[in-house]
């Protein structure tokens, strides 16, 4: 993920990008204008109409929305009082509380650990016992040995 200031470029630049397609979609739809002695009539169509009011609607709501992501991110940004001494005092603590979730991970792989090795020797239990039964033989030579 990008930091913070590679965003807020990121979203100067799109809001930038929704000026030019407003100016351009203005430039495209706008009605020309009457000049004294040059008659010439080009009303616009109600279809014309319809599609400029949509694109002002559209661009207005892309501008307002990338505006407030804008506002967003600078009010993310650390402020000029964020001194040194701060920033250490919230690296001390972040290593903390990482050491503490790192002793946490470990416990849980020596939890994990066991548990594996009594599945694998009930598996093997189970493997035998499975082996045993396919071969009565065996188990009658068993029970038929005399105890000492």
């Amino acid at each position: 993920m990008a930091d913070r200031l590679t965003q807020l470029q990121d979203t100067i630049n799109q809001q930038a990008e929704h000026f030019c397609n407003s100016i351009g979609i203005l430039q495209q739809f706008s009605t020309p204008s009457k000049f004294p002695g040059f008659d010439r009539s080009g009303s616009q169509t109600p279809q014309q109409q319809q599609n400029q009011e949509d694109y002002a609607m559209l661009f207005a709501t892309l501008i307002s929305r990338c505006a407030k992501d804008i506002d967003t991110l600078i009010e993310s940004l650390p402020s000029e009082e964020s001194s040194a001494e701060l920033q250490v005092q919230s690296l001390r603590r972040l290593e903390a509380e990482n050491k503490e979730a790192a002793e946490q991970l470990e416990e849980v792989v020596r939890q994990g650990e066991i548990l594996l090795e009594k599945i694998q020797a009930a598996l093997s239990d189970i493997a035998q016992c499975q082996l045993d039964m396919q071969n009565p033989a065996l188990i009658l030579n068993k029970d038929l040995k005399p105890q000492l």
